[in-house]
């Protein structure tokens, strides 16, 4: 298949439920792919429609797990027949109980093509009992990379190496340790967010980024609306000649164009050493651009 474009869109991300949006144009039709299902279907349509994109027909949809804030059970009665979703097998189990393999499943432990000219490298990484699957997507036709990471417990090198140097890395950047350390949630809760199953902060986030060193975009994933800010985020992030985009818990961010290889883009690139090591603290410079949505 011949691909004209292709371009990303987070819907909404945070605690409150997680959809992004990848819309991918051949000479013949333009193929909706959702990345994680977590919000209502109404939501999700209202939510296309704010984002400017009128092809409402979902062919696809990729589950990086199926906590309740990634895939919504009103899906189950909305997707066409038609629509393929993929989940990790390791997460059948999960999935069955729900009914969610009374859909056209495709359950996956290694790489597979989504369409023609799009191949999925998943890794399964910790979180909770089950893990979560991270997605290196390639885009053969025009040479780029998207990274997808969310819920990932702790920036391992194993998968810093699986999404190095992607053009465009999606990443969470879930809670500031000092404002998690002083909230009223329960310890057990805290615990579970930061003993490494859990979430990752955004100093993990930042080193996680460093090591990747994307060649183009970083948006920052699933913010804590009580444990974070985006300011306080965006201050970890801030690398020469690459954007940051902060996603938003209810609105649509900007597209962003995945069919621009690294190689055609004006913005520098940051030089990652060799020995980059994942680390508590980074100091980045002031980026060329800052994006953040939905303040």
């Amino acid at each position: 298949m011949q691909l004209l474009s292709a371009k990303l869109c987070v819907l909404a991300s945070s605690s409150s439920g997680n959809c992004s949006l990848l819309a991918i144009k051949s000479p013949t039709k333009t193929i909706t792919v959702l990345i994680d299902a977590g919000l209502s279907p109404r939501k999700t349509m209202a939510l296309m429609e704010r984002a400017g994109h009128d092809h409402t027909t979902i062919d696809h949809v990729l589950l990086t797990h199926l906590d309740v804030d990634h895939w919504n059970n009103g899906w189950l009665a909305k997707l066409p027949e038609s629509t393929v979703v993929h989940l990790h097998r390791r997460h059948t189990g999960r999935a069955s109980r729900s009914g969610l393999l009374y859909l056209k499943t495709h359950p996956f432990e290694s790489g597979f093509e989504l369409v023609p000219g799009v191949h999925v490298s998943p890794l399964l990484v910790a979180h909770d009992d089950l893990g979560t699957a991270a997605f290196r997507i390639e885009f053969q036709g025009f040479g780029t990379s998207l990274g997808y990471a969310t819920d990932t417990g702790r920036p391992t090198p194993k998968l810093c190496d699986h999404l190095a140097q992607v053009d465009v890395l999606a990443i969470e950047s879930n809670y500031c340790p000092e404002l998690q350390k002083a909230s009223t949630r329960p310890a057990f809760l805290k615990d579970r967010i930061m003993g490494g199953r859990g979430h990752l902060s955004n100093q993990e986030s930042a080193a996680a980024v460093a090591r990747i060193n994307p060649c183009r975009c970083v948006v920052l994933l699933h913010l804590s609306k009580e444990c974070n800010k985006p300011e306080i985020a965006t201050n970890l992030h801030q690398h020469v000649g690459r954007d940051v985009i902060v996603a938003s818990a209810d609105s649509p961010s900007n597209w962003v164009d995945l069919s621009i290889s690294s190689q055609n883009s004006l913005a520098p690139r940051a030089q990652a050493s060799a020995d980059s090591k994942i680390s508590a603290e980074i100091h980045i410079p002031v980026p060329r651009q800052t994006t953040i949505w939905g303040q």
